[in-house]
């Protein structure tokens, strides 16, 4: 199973994100770097681990207020063994074909932005599936945007995330019922976990489950999870499964 480690950007900086209320991250403090700029963290974290993966969260390009273009382009630059996955809030296919036109980052289009199952199924028209990366935005029981769940299942790409808002930066541990839901319908999709993550333990329980990958930030910046727990991870996960009872 794959860490993929995330940071989230606003104003300039990386910030903590914590359940999902954006208005409240602050400069993220952390146990790895003495400072909350994107290359500073980006460096930090790949010291305790090899990650071939970023995800990056632009939430000023998210929120119609800015963006962070120019701060991704330099991770981009000084980490180019590096793969970037970045959710600016991208709503179109047009602005997805013309992000990867820059080929720097692979697009991560969340549901939060989308109108409906309509607006998804453009992309699945204009995409390639394995060019893109879907992430099922949930708070509560509601997925965000226009769609319904079972609506979306035909047009999701090869990498999905379910992504379970309430649980960033919190002690909660994963969504391990919608997860179970997801991969049931995943149809041999890659799932990638996101929210909640404490540590190995969690890990271990997501990687028994089949999901390919998880998403994590705060268990890395609190050294809850390591070099150990995550080469433990690193074993390789089972596909999806939508037998389990």
């Amino acid at each position: 199973m794959e860490v993929i480690p995330v940071i989230d950007l606003k104003d300039g900086v990386v910030v903590h994100a914590r359940a999902g209320r954006r208005e409240r991250y602050a400069p993220i403090s952390s146990q790895l770097c003495a400072d909350s700029t994107p290359l500073g963290i980006v460096r930090a974290l790949l010291d305790v681990h090899a990650f071939a993966t970023l995800y990056v969260a632009d939430l000023d390009a998210i929120e119609g207020r800015g963006d962070h273009a120019a701060e991704i382009a330099a991770i981009a630059r000084a980490f180019p063994r590096l793969a970037l996955w970045v959710d600016c809030g991208l709503s179109n296919a047009q602005a997805c074909h013309d992000w990867r036109q820059r080929e720097i980052a692979t697009p991560v289009i969340g549901t939060e932005t989308l109108a409906d199952a309509a607006a998804l199924r453009d992309f699945t028209k204009a995409l390639e599936p394995h060019s893109w990366v879907l992430s099922l935005d949930y708070r509560g029981d509601r997925l965000l945007g226009g769609a319904v769940l079972q609506d979306t299942v035909a047009h999701w790409p090869a990498r999905v995330i379910v992504m379970t808002l309430a649980r960033v930066g919190s002690d909660a541990g994963p969504d391990l019922e919608r997860i179970d839901e997801i991969c049931g319908l995943a149809g041999g999709r890659k799932i990638y976990a996101a929210g909640g993550v404490r540590g190995g333990a969690d890990l271990k329980v997501l990687a028994e489950r089949g999901v390919s990958g998880a998403l994590v930030a705060t268990a890395l910046h609190d050294g809850r999870l390591g070099r150990t727990g995550i080469a433990a991870a690193a074993s390789g996960p089972a596909p999806c499964r939508s037998d389990r009872s």
